[in-house]
């Protein structure tokens, strides 16, 4: 026998189904992210820019991996080629995993890398070519490592006082000349793009600077032309 429903009734089914809409909606923006986290690319090293950043080749494609958790020196720092040797002896030429965690605003992949079940980031710590990263650290477990390799005296930890590269970048950026110094340096945004068209720091530096020419700065570290300013 049919049943009619009452007003109460369809109030209270509307409701329910609302509520049950806004829970799904709820759980799948909290899902997203963690399904990005997620995301792997196999493939293999091809190229090392420096001690945390590797070119790895994905069939066709070529992804710049950023290592997270970590920082190594720059490539003009003390300890900076040994890093950028030490990631190469783990990983150049080999094919590797990277878990994937986001994007820089370089367009940079970031990930943790894998290789033989071995966390690449985490040893790179372990032995003293990289600190933990303090800015955008999640995983604590890195300072643990990083103290251990202090008072180990490894890697760059044997030197009686090593800059952490933030730091170092820092002072390089401090140092480029800007406002009324660029002015009276007579420099002009023109048709220079590439290092070997540059006459001297300054000169680079303000093309990176006032003129955006990105492509002097190919290792994104705010430091253009490093032949020239290092």
């Amino acid at each position: 026998m049919f049943q009619a429903v009452t007003p109460v009734q369809h109030c209270k089914q509307t409701l329910s189904n609302s509520l049950i809409y806004w829970l799904l909606l709820l759980f799948a923006l909290w899902l997203a992210p963690h399904l990005v986290m997620a995301e792997t690319l196999k493939g293999q090293v091809v190229a090392i820019a420096d001690g945390d950043t590797l070119t790895l080749l994905v069939g066709s494609a070529q992804h710049k991996v950023r290592l997270t958790e970590i920082d190594t020196p720059e490539r003009a720092q003390p300890w900076g080629q040994k890093a950028k040797q030490a990631l190469a002896a783990k990983v150049f030429q080999r094919t590797v995993m990277v878990q994937v965690s986001g994007h820089d605003r370089y367009g940079r992949t970031l990930g943790r890398v894998y290789f033989d079940n071995r966390d690449i980031n985490r040893e790179l710590v372990e032995e003293g070519h990289a600190w933990a990263y303090r800015q955008y650290l999640t995983d604590q477990d890195f300072l643990t490592a990083e103290a251990l390799a202090r008072d180990l005296q490894l890697g760059l930890w044997d030197s009686p006082n090593p800059v952490p590269p933030w730091d170092w970048r820092r002072g390089k950026r401090e140092a480029i000349p800007r406002g009324e110094d660029l002015a009276s340096a007579s420099l002009q945004c023109g048709n220079k793009h590439y290092c070997k068209e540059m006459t001297h720091c300054a000169e680079a530096r303000f093309h990176l600077l006032t003129c955006g020419v990105t492509s002097l700065d190919g290792d994104k570290d705010g430091i253009p032309c490093e032949a020239l300013c290092n």
